[in-house]
């Protein structure tokens, strides 16, 4: 028998609700803390790992949790998407011309003007997953979608990719959250001997969203220029919103190997991954490991249901892990 993960996301993917999944499903909370307290970061944080009601549901939610005067505002809604609100107030005329490009960043730097931030590249952050404890095939996976995000920023902003410098992928809970994918599933490849990732589909929203660079259409940049270098299918929903995160598509360009599910599988355990982003989704994704039952060849294979934000490539491993 072979293991494999799917991945459905059916509202989209992010980099803390993929974790939350994979903690749900069965990697070890103990053997994650125990790693990433020896990532070598200056920057204080708190994980927190609780569990949540998405949509009625029990799900569990994994919190990269920063101080507030380091926070990203990557959960705030107000901060990400209150230029809409600010549009329905003044009418379209006044949104164009105080919403602008120029407008867009003036309102970034002004909200963030006394916020410290923390921009690394990509050689910074790799020298942090090298210089921790996490195992060959959990570095693998994290350097990995590092380079994915890396070439996705390269190219949306015309670097060449030594030459980019992360914002919001700099800051440390977006590290935190790569890092913990990578051991969770690093974890679970090493119990299970996974031998393909399948991911059909991703949700999408549309709109336009705020980040440090202004505001920008969704899906942003980076997502769309990861979707078309690793051919993912996005399937675009009328959410308003974004719910396809750089991190997210990061993690599914990186371990992808499939994208077709088999005819028929017996599932044999679940878990769920909650999203933060108050969005018309459910707010979940479902991790669910199955057996294929199709054809002569018994498959068993992870099943995660993503129903609100994410980040994979082939990643395949034998009895040694990950390569």
């Amino acid at each position: 028998m072979s293991d494999v993960l799917y991945l459905e996301c059916a509202s989209g993917i992010s980099g803390d609700m993929a974790v939350a999944a994979l903690l749900d499903l069965g990697a070890s909370e103990e053997h994650l803390r125990r790693v990433l307290s020896t990532l070598p970061v200056t920057e204080p944080y708190e994980i927190v790992i609780s569990r949540v009601k998405k949509s009625g549901l029990d799900t569990c939610d994994f919190d990269v949790v920063l101080p507030k005067e380091m926070d990203t505002h990557d959960h705030d809604m107000q901060y990400l998407y209150g230029h809409l609100q600010e549009h329905e107030k003044r009418g379209p005329v006044r949104h164009v011309q105080e919403h602008g490009i120029k407008g867009a960043l003036k309102q970034v730097q002004e909200h963030d003007k006394h916020q410290p931030h923390t921009h690394r590249g990509p050689k910074e952050i790799a020298s942090i997953f090298n210089a921790s404890a996490m195992s060959e095939g959990a570095k693998q996976v994290a350097l990995r979608i590092l380079s994915v995000l890396t070439d996705a920023e390269a190219k949306a902003h015309g670097f060449m990719p030594d030459e980019v410098h992360f914002h919001e992928v700099g800051a440390v809970d977006s590290i935190v959250d790569i890092a913990s994918f990578a051991i969770c599933f690093d974890e679970l490849c090493q119990k299970m001997q996974m031998q393909d990732v399948i991911v059909k589909e991703i949700a999408e929203g549309k709109g336009t969203v705020r980040c440090q660079h202004g505001i920008l259409p969704v899906p942003v940049p980076a997502v769309t220029n990861i979707a078309c270098a690793h051919h993912l299918h996005l399937h675009m929903t009328e959410v308003e919103g974004e719910l396809i995160t750089p991190t997210g598509a990061a993690i599914i360009a990186a371990v992808k190997t499939k994208d077709q599910l088999p005819e028929s599988m017996q599932i044999s355990a679940v878990g769920l991954g909650a999203g933060k982003r108050d969005y018309e989704t459910a707010g979940f994704l479902r991790t669910s490991f199955a057996i294929n039952e199709s054809g002569m060849n018994f498959f068993r294979f992870f099943w995660i249901y993503l129903y609100d934000n994410i980040d994979v490539g082939a990643v395949l491993c034998d009895d040694a892990g990950i390569f």
